[in-house]
């Protein structure tokens, strides 16, 4: 209940004392509030589809089905990961408890780390919201599944030359219902929870960066590739915007070139802040150390390779 009460109690004040404050009747704060919603708005749909169709997975698909089809060498297990992460369309915070549960199982941890940076990042609802964000730069579909599915597999790759009988310690806190509409039920109303705030906070960023920050020194930015590169993959980082939803404030950038927008896209669902706290709390902190880093940087040069090959 504290998460809903965090964004109701805040927007109900603000109707309350609408007519009271003088500010809020203000032009800025109207063409402030028409950003936010129409982020907001465009976004929803799709965040509502992925976290349902998240829950069912949860609900129905056991990391044991997923094992199945997953060979047990690595060299042929992180190409096989990579293309599950397409087929099962899931949202990050449910891909660390998903992996977790693979390595369990003992699925190769190469494969798993594989799944869980692809499933969030190229699955179709994913790839569907990207096209309606940006509808007159359809390209850019192409090199964000393109740059997240090569990211995912490189840094697979890279864990499995780490040592394929390395192991991970695995601490599971996901305690599933034995009931499996109560496991949808529970799974879809905490990632509507999670997606829908950080929804909230990245469309209410975007808004204030196209209002806040005087449009000269947004331009100077978006004039150097370079440093929009490094803003957009910090926000990204930074905002943990859920993938279903990302590129609706990615298009609400729009003086940032598309290779950075394309960084964002590409960084968002394989490392932001919550991804980290989960991370650590399931591989530990050890872990989320050595792996976050790496992620991070495989991710950035793939976005930008592929922007400015297809872009």
């Amino acid at each position: 209940m504290i998460g809903p009460a965090l964004v109701v109690i805040p927007l109900a004040a603000a109707l309350v004392v609408r007519g009271r404050v003088g500010w809020l009747e203000g032009d800025s704060v109207r063409l402030w509030s028409t950003l936010f919603v129409s982020i907001t708005v465009q976004a929803l749909p799709f965040l509502a589809l992925g976290v349902v169709l998240s829950g069912l997975i949860a609900a129905f698909v056991s990391p044991a089905m997923v094992e199945r089809f997953v060979p047990k060498r690595p060299v042929f297990a992180v190409p096989a990961a990579g293309v599950a992460g397409l087929a099962l369309p899931g949202c990050e915070c449910g891909s660390v408890p998903i992996a977790g549960r693979l390595i369990g199982a003992g699925t190769p941890p190469a494969a798993a780390l594989t799944f869980l940076l692809a499933a969030p990042a190229i699955n179709p609802v994913v790839l569907v919201s990207t096209a309606v964000a940006f509808p007159g730069d359809r390209m850019i579909v192409l090199a964000r599944f393109l740059a997240s599915f090569v990211a995912a597999m490189a840094v697979g790759a890279w864990w499995a030359r780490r040592g394929s009988d390395q192991r991970l310690d695995v601490t599971d806190h996901d305690h599933e219902a034995a009931n499996r509409f109560l496991r949808f039920t529970e799974s879809a109303s905490r990632d509507l929870i999670h997606a829908g705030g950080y929804l909230v906070v990245g469309a209410a960023a975007a808004a204030t960066l196209q209002l806040v920050i005087p449009r000269s020194a947004l331009d100077v930015v978006a004039d150097n590739e370079l440093l929009s590169i490094a803003l957009m993959a910090g926000l990204a980082v930074l905002l943990s915007i859920c993938s279903e939803a990302d590129a609706f404030v990615a298009a609400g950038l729009p003086q940032f070139s598309l290779t950075s927008r394309l960084v964002f896209l590409v960084v968002g669902p394989v490392i932001d802040l919550k991804l980290l706290a989960m991370q650590s709390g399931v591989f530990g902190r050890r872990f989320a150390m050595v792996f976050a880093p790496v992620t991070l940087l495989v991710a950035v040069a793939c976005a930008v390779f592929f922007g400015q090959v297809l872009l």
